[in-house]
């Protein structure tokens, strides 16, 4: 069977750290696959709020995700403090990759749980259609 194997960059331009709630936690005892594309978007909206953005809201323009890919490491468990590391590439035309580095975070030790990507797409909500991404967003993200 054929694995996904990301290739990550090698500079991430933010981190935020976020507690696992146990609301994060499926039938298993730890965060379930839905879970960890829900701390993605987390830290998504952290890193688009550090530069003034969000995700309805890059340069006049919304976001959607065209597609997702994650590579499990390691579980996760209530309460432990997870590190997300975000980095941006393949700016083109309509759109970016963001890619992700979870930790678990004990003490200053981080063990790399999990890798992923999201295919992200400019998007004009109220015309229903795809929009080119924004010069200044390019400019701030080079």
């Amino acid at each position: 069977m054929e694995r996904i194997k990301l290739v990550l960059p090698e500079v991430f331009i933010f981190s935020t750290e976020m507690k696992i709630r146990v609301t994060d936690l499926n039938y298993g005892g730890h965060v379930g696959n839905d879970r960890f594309l829900a701390l993605l978007q987390e830290a998504r909206m952290e890193f688009l709020a550090f530069y003034g953005y969000s995700e309805l809201n890059v340069e006049g323009v919304g976001l959607i995700i065209r597609d997702a890919a994650i590579e499990f490491k390691k579980e996760l468990h209530y309460n432990q403090t997870i590190q997300i590391d975000v980095a941006i590439t393949g700016i083109d035309a309509m759109g970016f990759d963001l890619y992700y580095k979870i930790h678990i975070k004990n003490n200053n030790e981080l063990t790399l749980a999990a890798t992923a990507k999201t295919g992200m797409l400019c998007y004009n909500y109220q015309e229903k259609k795809l929009a080119p991404v924004p010069a200044k967003f390019v400019e701030k993200m080079s």
